[in-house]
């Protein structure tokens, strides 16, 4: 089973492709370009992080992702089956904390699945860079939670 999985923004997002032990393929690239791969993906689960409310203000950033969240998941072939996994559920899944930070995420995606590794010999987490990390901690939580 491979899980398709965004971190959506304003006007880039990263992603991956995870079969359940590593990273297939990621990248980051311009959300217009995004949609499309979302609508061709063979890929047999969507999961996209979703902006969670606690409270406090938040700036036009934060709505205009919204927007692309709502266009990643109708552009889906079963929108009411993609999987929003919000960054709280990824912190505590990974880190057991909601207080991780960044670095603490990407420290226990390299605990949990193993090593980068290098070109001559690529590790499960290889070719991971940028906002892709986050978009393989939304997989591998909802991997997690299925």
């Amino acid at each position: 089973m491979i899980t398709f999985a965004i971190d959506p923004g304003t006007t880039e997002s990263g992603w991956c492709l995870f079969d359940g032990a590593r990273v297939v393929e990621c990248g980051t690239e311009a959300n217009a370009q995004m949609l499309e791969r979302v609508a061709n993906s063979a890929a047999d689960e969507l999961a996209v992080e979703m902006v969670a409310s606690y409270g406090m203000p938040v700036g036009r950033e934060v709505f205009e992702a919204v927007v692309w969240i709502g266009r990643f998941v109708q552009a889906w072939r079963a929108p009411d089956e993609v999987r929003l996994i919000y960054r709280r559920d990824v912190k505590l899944e990974l880190c057991g904390s909601a207080r991780a930070k960044d670095p603490n995420v990407r420290q226990a995606l390299i605990d949990r699945l193993g090593p980068v590794g290098k070109k001559a010999a690529p590790g499960p987490l290889y070719g991971v860079k940028g906002d892709a990390w986050s978009a393989v901690a939304v997989a591998v939580t909802a991997r997690a939670k299925t």
